[in-house]
């Protein structure tokens, strides 16, 4: 269960509310994306011709077999690889510019808390470094208001030591919503967590976008999880990296516990393994 935030916490209306029923701007934009690494006989396209479009307030996965590019798809996006060719904007910025803005929050597949800090400062590190002369009360008001959003509203005292898997990866969900980002960069977040936890961890994250309304891309390489989460689904195929197919999600939000056992999500869940099939074959197009 979700601590609910002070009163004080802007938190956006729900994506599935009456707001989502024109569709918004898009806030990040890709065309003709392709980057190359290496030089001469080591020289290897590792993304090509990538165009696609993330509406402002949109859950979008990108999901794919190892060695797509999935990974830096997403380093693009968050201004840390540059492209080879072809644009990139972030909320109307160059990447780069929107991460120094603040505009972008980035969570990884692992933690990296700083073990010699509680949660709570963990919670506050990026802001804090980001934000120099914000008084330290402040900081630490917006970090435990975003620790009691990701569940973790009584566990600021504690080290990463002290907490499990999940609950680390919490803390580094609400170290990225501290700087209040417009968009959520999620590299395989819950993929070193059971599986137990890791439905927990989906539900929480849908709850936590639902009330926030920040813009997510979120690469997996779980069908269920993509389909649980996204409404929208890029699927990517190798030698080169490319988009193969794009698949929307039409089921409704909320998205309850229940969902994976409906023939609807059978459906969906069929439709991209179909697709993830196909895209395991250099050059083939789903």
């Amino acid at each position: 269960m979700i601590d609910e935030p002070p009163l004080s916490l802007s938190v956006l209306q729900s994506p599935s509310g009456p707001a989502a029923q024109a569709r918004p701007a898009d806030l990040i934009r890709v065309a003709g994306l392709s980057v190359t690494m290496g030089q001469g006989a080591k020289r290897q396209v590792v993304l090509s011709h990538i165009d696609f479009a993330v509406p402002e307030g949109a859950f979008v996965c990108l999901i794919g077999p190892s060695g797509c590019g999935k990974s830096t798809l997403l380093k693009v996006l968050a201004g840390l690889v540059e492209p080879t060719s072809g644009t990139v904007s972030v909320a109307g910025l160059a990447p780069g510019e929107a991460a120094r803005q603040s505009q972008i929050g980035l969570v990884f597949q692992d933690a990296n808390l700083l073990p010699w800090k509680s949660a709570l400062d963990n919670a506050a590190f990026l802001l804090g470094v980001t934000h120099k002369s914000l008084p330290r009360a402040e900081l630490r008001a917006r970090a435990q208001a975003m620790l009691s959003l990701v569940g973790l509203g009584e566990s600021g005292h504690k080290r990463p030591n002290e907490l499990s898997g999940g609950m680390r990866q919490r803390v580094s969900i609400a170290r990225a919503l501290a700087l209040d980002p417009r968009v959520l960069l999620m590299d395989e977040p819950f993929g070193a967590l059971d599986a137990i936890t890791r439905e927990a961890m989906t539900g929480s994250l849908l709850e936590i976008w639902e009330r926030t309304g920040k813009t997510i891309v979120f690469v997996t390489h779980s069908i269920d999880e993509a389909v649980m989460l996204a409404s929208q689904v890029h699927v990517m195929g190798i030698r080169p990296g490319r988009i193969v197919q794009t698949v929307e999600i039409g089921l409704a939000y909320p998205r309850d516990e229940g969902l994976p056992e409906t023939a609807e999500f059978g459906q969906y869940k069929r439709r991209l393994r179909r697709a993830l099939q196909a895209s395991h074959e250099p050059g083939a197009v789903a």
